[in-house]
């Protein structure tokens, strides 16, 4: 046991080292992640919807796709918290079939169902994620069609961009929920598959929070 904790906070410490060096790079080159090009790519198409006349459909059936694509997202972690529910019992069972004796101690019941929970809390975490950014998806829909005079404040625009954006980091931290659980999953096989698919992980998205050059 005393193995697999210590790769768990390996894992969690190189996934936290590489999301402060992803923040730090992003504050110093803007232009290198793919997330600040996000947040301003829908903030021009915001200020585009609510400038120009006739682009209610558009913005209507934008609004629409993301939402859907949100829905389909959060009801996949619901299936996988209900079928990770109903296997729990065979889980142990496989992890002890199937954990390689050679690599690493064998898996006691405490610690699988450790595991098993830590998994649960994952979807259960990105079926939250995915539920708020239809939240905000929703509320931007009601906003963009205004016009900014609408506002008292005459601040609508800042307003409906900032919904947007949230909608879309909580609709990134929902998919990048479901990647997390790649280790956890591969956690029950042995430390050592952890910490190999933590390395792969990284990898992988070292390369999806860059921008295309």
């Amino acid at each position: 046991m005393s193995y697999d904790m210590v790769a768990f906070a390996v894992s969690c410490l190189l996934i936290l080292v590489y999301y402060l060096y992803l923040g730090r790079r992003t504050r110093l080159t803007p232009d290198s992640s793919v997330h600040a090009l996000n947040a301003r790519v829908r903030e021009r198409w915001v200020d585009m919807v609510m400038s120009k006349d006739s682009m209610e459909i558009l913005a209507v059936q934008t609004l629409r796709n993301s939402v859907m694509a949100a829905n389909f997202m959060a009801s996949t972690a619901v299936l996988l918290i209900i079928g990770t529910l109903n296997i729990s019992e065979k889980i142990g069972k496989w992890t002890l079939q199937w954990h390689p004796y050679v690599l690493a101690d064998v898996e006691s019941s405490q610690l699988w169902q450790i595991k098993l929970g830590l998994l649960l809390l994952d979807f259960f975490i990105a079926f939250y994620c995915f539920a708020m950014a239809i939240r905000f998806f929703n509320h931007v829909g009601y906003m963009i069609n205004l016009s900014d005079e609408a506002s008292t404040d005459g601040s609508l625009y800042k307003r409906t961009c900032a919904y947007l954006n949230k909608a879309g980091s909580y609709y990134t931290l929902g998919i990048r929920t479901f990647f997390f659980s790649l280790p956890i999953i591969l956690w029950f096989f042995g430390p050592y598959f952890l910490m190999l698919a933590t390395l792969v992980l990284i990898v992988g998205l070292a390369m999806l929070d860059r921008t295309l050059s």
